[in-house]
Formats: structure tokens, C-alpha cells, sequence
């Protein structure tokens, strides 16, 4: 039999707390599957810029999910976190877990959260935990809850992790490749499956992942983690061709068509970087050891993971010698294409290193440029930010591809090799087809390529 508390929220209104990258859009996705949704966030600068229609980072897409879902009121930014968690009747917990010098996640901002919710229930509550975080932490949330809460209201605690990757995270909010569900009771279970039956009819149940708390937690984590590996693996295996004569993107090919291993995530380059693949390998790394369990594989990973830089230093210094007053120009500083998100990005590491080698800075990128700059300020000619990739080549000695950007796929290289000092590219996500970069002038060097 339905639970009476469940079947009474017939159309229930979901509050999203915490807009951030993860946030936002879900918020906005869940307005554009047909729900009144309730923003909110501590930060009131970003509150007030997105009730202005104006997205707090860039996300392809979300600028018009934002003005449409205010322009209906299917989407509302509440004044406070508390006026959030009053409206709501399914609170998604979508706050930062940033990570400490030990790896280890700050949680603080959940436990916060968790304690506005407990003294702000006026009624039956749903709380998801949606912020990556290591397995366990629902117990403590329901426990923060009932330590906290005001009255006897009944809530629930659950968890859905979340899969979107910048760049589309829009589009996988509206078209995920699963959802997990981990509760503990019919009604977190009936209510969570109402608030996604728009996507549910949609997805092959095979797809569809009810499971307990704990196996939630971990799904994301080990997802991860195991993305992560698979970057460091084909990077060792670049470095065997390097080192070999053998071209990387022909063993990720032949690999690739293996059904059992298929091409995603093969793809050689700088390395990993974001706010999320870095962050939750370091924190399942400290969940394993904190267990008791050999987690060498896990760190062995991270470690290939960081010599990538020196691997692109190393290919400047064969090709350029003497660094020290030598002008590079670097295309690319978000960590991936589509985002003009920095954090744990490869072009924070390279530009550091390079600095430290005394070589003057010319950056491009189209989208994470501003956000560079709150990082690595502008100080001429040491760091120069430049207004177009031509202009960042503009009397370079070298250029370092970090980013693929579909644009930078689409430049004239002879015009750019023209406009160098000397052409030498580094290309740090094998971009470029090789003989066609040299055709065009430049002393090509690529990963793990003939």
C-alpha cells in the first residue's frame, strides 16, 4: 500500500541547495522535466546573479534553461537556504565537499546544511544527498538531523549521486546514461522515482540502480576512480611508445575495439584534471586506507597522473634546449573543452613549472580566461593574456596545446607557425594530425607518437 505521507505529495516541489556546477543544473533540469524547483545557495552574489538570469560559470546551454525556468517560474531562487528547505518537500544537498591537504573532503558545508535542514522542518522532508562524498556520510546526515531537528517531523534520508560532466552538464541531467537511487525505506524510494518517472520512462530499466545507501556512495566514487585509471594507463602506454617508436592513438585504437575494453577514456595526453576525477580518487585513496586496504593501485594511478607535466617540460626542453627567456604561448587552460573551469586543470601545473623555469607566458583560451586570471594575474611580460591563439603564438618560441578545443582544431597552422620565432608545438592532447602539423612548418611533438 502506498505510504499516506508519499501518495499526499502529488506534485512535490524540489529545493536545490547549493548552485554550483552540480547544482544549478540539476535545478534547472529537473524545472525542465516539468517541476517548481527552489534554488538556493549561502553565496548571496551568486544567488542574486542567477535571479538575474545570469549564470554564475560557463556550461553550454545553461544560460537559456535559466532565463526560460525563471521566465515560466518553474525555477525560483529562494532568499535564503532556509527559505529553501521550507519550501521544499525533496531537498537535493548539491554543496561543495572540497578537498583538505591529506586528501580527505572537507565536509563541513554538508554537516551545515544538514543542520539548517533539522531546524527549519515543517513538515515531511526528503533529503538527498547529491554532493559527492565518502560512503557513510548519509548516516551521519540523518544522525546531524535527528541530533538537530525541531519537533518530531518525519524525513528520510537518500542518496543520487550525480554523473554530470562539465561541458554537458546539461544534456546529462536530460539524458543521463543512468540514475542511481540508494535508499533505505518504501517512501525515499516511491518519491524519488516519482520525482524522476519524466526520465525513467525514457531509460531501459536495466539502467535504472536502486540500491542501499552505502552502494550509492561507493558507485561514484569507484566510477571515478576507475575513469581516472584508464587516463593513466593509456599515459603509461604512451610512454612505451615514446620510448618504443609505436604510436599511441594505433594502441588505443586496436585496444578500443575490444568490446570488453571499448575506446572511452583512452585517449593520451597532460592528464586528468577538474574538480572531480583528481579530488574523489584522493578521497577513495583515504577511505581505503582509513579500512585498512592496499589502495597502491589507486595511488599509482595519481602518480602517473602528476608526471605529466614533466613529461611536456621535458618535450620544451628537448626541442627549445635553454628555457630561461624563451617565449611560450599556451593554447588552452580550462581542464577540458566547454567549461571555463580551472580547478586541478594541467595548464595550472605547466604554466607553474614554467614560471619557475624563468619562460615568459602567452595564454589563450576562449572560455577560461577570467577565471585564470583570479589564479595567475596578468604581469607582462612574464604572464601576457592574449585575445586570440594567433596572437598568443604572435613571436613564441614554442607553443603547448593543453585544451582540445574544437577552435583550436580549426586554425591555419601555416598562419601560425608563420607568426612564431621559432615553430616548435607541443601538442598535449595529440590534436593535431602530425604530418599535417609539420607540413605546415612546425617541429612537431606529440604523446606517445611516432
Amino acid at each position: 500500500m502506498p505510504d499516506p505521507v508519499v501518495k499526499a505529495i502529488t506534485a512535490p516541489t524540489i529545493a536545490v541547495l547549493g548552485l554550483g556546477h552540480v547544482g544549478l543544473p540539476t535545478a534547472l533540469g529537473f524545472a525542465e522535466l516539468g517541476w517548481r524547483v527552489v534554488g538556493a545557495d549561502d553565496d548571496q552574489d551568486k544567488a542574486a546573479r542567477i535571479r538575474r538570469g545570469e549564470p554564475p560559470f560557463y556550461e553550454p546551454g545553461l544560460a537559456d534553461l535559466l532565463r526560460r525556468h525563471l521566465a515560466s517560474g518553474r525555477f525560483t531562487v529562494a532568499p535564503t537556504v532556509r527559505d529553501g528547505v521550507r519550501e521544499g518537500d525533496v531537498l537535493f544537498v548539491c554543496v561543495g565537499t572540497p578537498q583538505r591537504d591529506d586528501g580527505s573532503p572537507d565536509l563541513s558545508q554538508v554537516e551545515a546544511v544538514a543542520r539548517t535542514i533539522a531546524k527549519d522542518l515543517n513538515g515531511y522532508k526528503l533529503i538527498v544527498e547529491k554532493s559527492t562524498t565518502p560512503v557513510r556520510t548519509a548516516e551521519q546526515i540523518r544522525r546531524t538531523i535527528r541530533r538537530y531537528r525541531n519537533g518530531d517531523h518525519a524525513f528520510d534520508v537518500a542518496v543520487n549521486p550525480e554523473f554530470l560532466r562539465e561541458g554537458s552538464a546539461c544534456a546529462d541531467v536530460l539524458h543521463p546514461d543512468r540514475i542511481v537511487l540508494g535508499v533505505d525505506s518504501e517512501r525515499a524510494r516511491d518519491l524519488l522515482l516519482r520525482v524522476y518517472r519524466p526520465l525513467l520512462d525514457r531509460l531501459p530499466p536495466e539502467r535504472v540502480v536502486v540500491t542501499d545507501l552505502h552502494t550509492a556512495e561507493l558507485i561514484k566514487h569507484a566510477s571515478n576512480a576507475f575513469l581516472a585509471t584508464r587516463i593513466s594507463f593509456i599515459n603509461m602506454i604512451a610512454d612505451m611508445c615514446e620510448a618504443t617508436g609505436a604510436d599511441v592513438t594505433e594502441v588505443a585504437r586496436g585496444m578500443g575495439l575490444d568490446p570488453r575494453i571499448g575506446s572511452a577514456y583512452l585517449r593520451a595526453g597532460a592528464g586528468f584534471g577538474g574538480y572531480c576525477l583528481p579530488k574523489d580518487l584522493r578521497a577513495l585513496i583515504r577511505i581505503g586506507e582509513d579500512l585498512g586496504i592496499d589502495v597502491g593501485l589507486l595511488r599509482a594511478v595519481e602518480e602517473v597522473n602528476r608526471r605529466r607535466t614533466e613529461r611536456i617540460v621535458r618535450k620544451l626542453e628537448q626541442a627549445l634546449w635553454i628555457l630561461r627567456g624563451k617565449t611560450v604561448g599556451i593554447l588552452g587552460l580550462a581542464f577540458k573543452p566547454d567549461t571555463d573551469d580551472v580547478r586541478e586543470a594541467p595548464s595550472l601545473k605547466v604554466i607553474a613549472r614554467l614560471r619557475e623555469e624563468g619562460v615568459l607566458l602567452r595564454l589563450h583560451d576562449p572560455w577560461a580566461q577570467d577565471s585564470m586570471r583570479v589564479v595567475v594575474p596578468e604581469d607582462p611580460p612574464r604572464v601576457t593574456y592574449c585575445a586570440s591563439a594567433y596572437d598568443a603564438a604572435r613571436g613564441a618560441h614554442a607553443v603547448v596545446v593543453l585544451t582540445e578545443w574544437p577552435e583550436y582544431g580549426d586554425l591555419d597552422l601555416a598562419r601560425l607557425a608563420a607568426l612564431m620565432e621559432t615553430p616548435v608545438m607541443v601538442d598535449g592532447r595529440n590534436l593535431y594530425d602530425p604530418a599535417a602539423a609539420r607540413a605546415a612548418g612546425f617541429d612537431y611533438y606529440g604523446v606517445g607518437r611516432r
